[in-house]
């Protein structure tokens, strides 16, 4: 038996052994610094340590990498399109100017936009063309869409307010050759009628301006128009196909319905971002759900570790035990001290992971770009990920579960063994030693 241990003997016998007394935690902290004869010991509680730290640290990661591509995504979808969407039923849409207005004026509106929509095949200098969604709007709406606005990359929207110019996306304009000042060539299956049939319609526009929502997918697809251009172009003249309304808080698109019906004075059809988005939206939360509960995984093989090292440990300190117990400690409280040794690995195990994955998640951009220069391909590639960055957003409530999910498993992990120490008989233990 070793000084340490004798010294917190003599201590368990002058006090009264109080739950996780000094003695407790000595001993506890003694069998944390095996000796060289304990050294596998030490290396299966080294691995029990790695093992959680890098379970919670993965799992901190996820989890802001898919919160962070969650509300990006959100933040840019809602950015260009409309929390509620307004389409009449009673007839065409053409009092869409007063009704815009009508609908601006409720409390908790930001604005109400008139909008054509059609599809078209776009073409530019390379000669190969690209499905695109064309956009009818305003020019003084169109100033107010900050997602485009705020990011013209090229040129303008000088040119489309005076109704002589387009607005493309940055992968469209790189897909087509084009640049500021360029034509885009626009064709419309719906074109003019004939004696001969309908024509498509062919016309070209001058691109007044680029811009990069950071969306891959609307970068390299959507065409903002003039809305009295687009009326011409689709056969629509007088009339819009839609109004989007924008909310002050779009989570609140329940309660503003009846007040935009109202507003209206006319049959209308209603439909919100979350109707249009639902299919998408699920699958990233079912997605998110199931890669918790795979990381979990991680946290409890490294728990299980912890399980079978603190056995070996128990094994190997049957001798020191069972003297502890003749000196007067109780059983209680060699559980306490074998209980404080493996959840000492727990502890720290989580909290280390912590550290690592707000340091990974602080550095995420930067960390992908490394490793994309260092692997020579594109990690996170727009086009498959839609966006143009990796993002990450830390969500505090999930990251105290996962803080207490590792010290739970890691606490259950270590009643067991602590239990099977303090039923050690230390006649048994010492005769046979």
């Amino acid at each position: 038996m070793n000084d340490d241990t004798m010294q917190a003997g003599v201590a368990a016998q002058k006090t009264a052994a109080r739950p996780f007394s000094t003695f407790e935690r000595i001993v506890a902290l003694r069998y944390l610094r095996p000796r060289r004869k304990e050294a596998f010991i030490s290396v299966i509680a080294g691995f029990s340590f790695v093992g959680i730290m890098l379970g919670v640290a993965t799992l901190i990661i996820v989890m802001a990498v898919m919160n962070g591509f969650r509300s990006e995504l959100i933040t840019r979808i809602l950015g260009i399109n409309g929390h509620m969407i307004v389409q009449p039923i009673d007839g065409p849409l053409n009092n869409y100017a007063d009704l815009a207005d009508k609908f601006s004026k409720i409390p908790g509106v930001k604005m109400a936009i008139p909008m054509i929509d059609g599809q078209t095949l776009a073409s530019g200098k390379q000669g190969a063309g690209t499905g695109a969604l064309v956009r009818g709007i305003r020019a003084d709406d169109i100033s107010k869409l900050k997602m485009v606005a705020d990011n013209i990359k090229q040129g303008d929207l000088v040119g489309f307010a005076a109704g002589d110019g387009v607005a493309i996306g940055t992968r469209m304009a790189e897909q087509l050759g084009l640049s500021e000042g360029d034509s885009i060539t626009l064709i419309s299956p719906e074109g003019d009628v004939t004696p001969m049939g309908v024509n498509p319609r062919v016309k070209s526009y001058k691109v007044s301006a680029i811009f990069e929502i950071g969306m891959s997918e609307y970068d390299a697809s959507i065409i903002f128009m003039p809305l009295e251009e687009a009326q011409l172009y689709f056969n629509a003249e007088g009339i819009a196909q839609s109004i989007e309304i924008f909310l002050d808080k779009p989570e609140a698109v329940d309660d503003m319905r009846s007040k935009v019906e109202e507003a209206a004075g006319r049959q209308i059809f209603i439909t919100d971002w979350r109707q249009r988005n639902r299919t998408f939206f699920s699958a990233l939360s079912v997605e998110r759900n199931v890669m918790f509960m795979i990381l979990t995984l991680i946290v409890l093989v490294a728990a299980l570790n912890i399980i079978s090292g603190l056995i070996m440990l128990v094994k190997d300190k049957g001798r020191d035990i069972a003297i502890l117990r003749t000196m007067g400690a109780t059983s209680g409280s060699i559980m306490r001290i074998f209980f404080m040794t493996g959840a000492a690995i727990g502890v720290t195990g989580t909290l280390a992971g912590v550290l690592l994955g707000v340091v990974v998640c602080l550095n995420v951009e930067r960390i992908r770009q490394f490793f994309s220069w260092l692997s020579g391909t594109t990690i996170f590639n727009p086009e498959l990920y839609f966006l143009s960055q990796l993002p990450a957003e830390m969500n505090f409530g999930e990251t105290m579960s996962v803080i207490l999910m590792a010290l739970v498993l890691s606490f259950i992990a270590t009643i067991f063994p602590a239990w099977r120490a303090s039923k050690i008989d230390p006649v048994q233990a010492l005769r046979y030693e």
